[in-house]
């Protein structure tokens, strides 16, 4: 297993800070499903139902707010949008706990418009500390980072909340959560690069990076956690039937290695894998899942290959977006992005258990991976039918300059293009833009 790419991202000034930042400060977002859900269901008293209709909320908001903070970003910086996003955290979850049901279910909406948006955060500072050549490595690791997150969130409130109470768990992920704000502020991780990758010019238009190629990005990120989330559901669905329900954090702990394992091969990988390949092979191995039946066991066996292949996937779609977008857009690229993830969530699980509901767990798998499939078989048909040649993924330097990639010295144009170019192709799998990206003006 080749190390050294991992070690050549993390030596990068800035970057090691960054993971751990990431790591911790996602503990907490991790743990808000859970501890929302079962604040409503039995504090409230209000059922699972209306449970979901929390979750949902905040799901929208968040899903609303990406894109606007990301905006935000790219035109006053991130100190003041941390500012803003923390203040509303610490208001939202002091006040939660004594909050009614329907003044909950506004406030979550609120909430997760103006929710702290580490996830994308992180990824535009990852675009920004490191090269485009070593950038697969650097997202295969935030992606591991997300699995780690994941896999301590959800139990870390479980336990507050029987071991406490909800109030002092809610308390508690608020105040981790403006720690995360203040962190962020103080570190003030770079959302631009300082390699002079956007210099100069007008301000960057924003239907010149918001292009077919962009949209079938973000639609294969969607595509993708629709597939986590049905799988989720599917195999509490699977559990449940089988009885063995105590064992649905074990198997969700180990379906969480699977992907940590998988992006780790897939960070040091010679050479990067197409994101249509990735998500086609997601979706073609949770198909066959539910077909284990009653042999519930064979779970830990027949989530291998789909679980080695989600944090590869959901790291290859972050990649591409920080080629495709210039530098003083990626802010909103990156809310876009990250909203299209938080929609196939909130569409998986409610398909999921339509299909678990009206036919059984095997449907709940199949019903998802079948979504998937389709988005993938239209990706391909996109390409297949536009034969236009492939625009610029980076600005073009100003005139009279060198890019760096043209400057350096044969052996290094080499590798980077050995590394670099299964990213292209990955690109092209999508459908081309008909204009090329513009270079990018501001920098903050």
């Amino acid at each position: 297993m080749r190390l050294e790419p991992y070690r050549r991202v993390l030596a990068l000034p800035g970057v090691r800070s960054l993971m751990a930042l990431a790591l911790l400060a996602r503990i907490p977002i991790t743990a808000i499903g859970v501890t929302m859900t079962l604040h409503v269901a039995q504090d409230l008293d209000r059922g699972w139902g209306a449970a979901g209709l929390v979750g949902a909320a905040l799901t929208v908001g968040t899903a609303v707010g990406g894109p606007l903070n990301g905006w935000f970003v790219d035109r006053r910086g991130l100190r003041p949008m941390l500012v803003v996003t923390t203040a509303c955290e610490a208001v939202f979850w002091s006040a939660a706990p004594f909050m009614s049901y329907p003044v909950l279910l506004a406030g979550a909406f609120v909430a997760g418009v103006f929710s702290l948006p580490v996830f994308s955060v992180v990824r535009q500072s990852i675009a920004a500390l490191v090269p485009a050549d070593q950038r697969r490595q650097a997202y295969a690791l935030d992606s591991m980072s997300v699995e780690m997150s994941f896999m301590a969130g959800p139990p870390l409130a479980v336990l507050l909340m029987s071991g406490l109470s909800s109030r002092i768990t809610m308390w508690a992920i608020g105040g981790a959560l403006v720690l995360a704000g203040v962190a962020l502020y103080l570190t003030n991780p770079p959302v631009h690069s300082a390699d002079g990758e956007a210099t100069g010019g007008a301000p960057v238009r924003r239907r010149d990076w918001l292009t077919p190629r962009f949209l079938a990005v973000c639609a294969a990120g969607a595509a993708t956690t629709l597939v986590l989330a049905g799988t989720d559901l599917g195999i509490v669905a699977m559990l449940r039937d089988a009885g063995k329900v105590e064992l649905v954090g074990a198997l969700l702990a180990v379906w969480g290695v699977y992907s940590l394992a998988g992006g780790f091969v897939y960070g040091a990988l010679t050479r990067a894998v197409p994101l249509v390949a990735l998500l086609g092979g997601l979706s073609l191995f949770t198909l066959p899942i539910g077909l284990v039946g009653d042999a519930w066991p064979l779970l830990f066996a027949v989530l291998i290959p789909a679980g080695a292949l989600c944090a590869p996937t959901l790291s290859a779609s972050a990649d591409l977006v920080s080629r495709l977008v210039p530098p003083s857009a990626r802010g909103e690229a990156m809310g876009w992005h990250g909203s299209s993830l938080t929609v196939g969530l909130a569409i998986g699980s409610p398909l999921a258990g339509w299909a678990i509901d009206h036919g059984s767990p095997a449907w709940g798998f199949a019903s998802v991976a079948l979504v998937s499939l389709a988005v993938t078989a239209l990706l391909l048909t996109f390409r297949r039918l536009d034969r236009r040649p492939q625009d610029l993924i980076q600005p073009q330097p100003p005139a009279g300059s060198q890019d760096p990639a043209q400057a350096q010295d044969p052996a290094q144009a080499q590798e980077r293009a050995r590394s670099e170019g299964p990213a292209d192709a990955a690109v092209t799998s999508l459908p081309a833009t008909g204009t090329p990206v513009e270079a990018a003006a501001h920098t903050h």
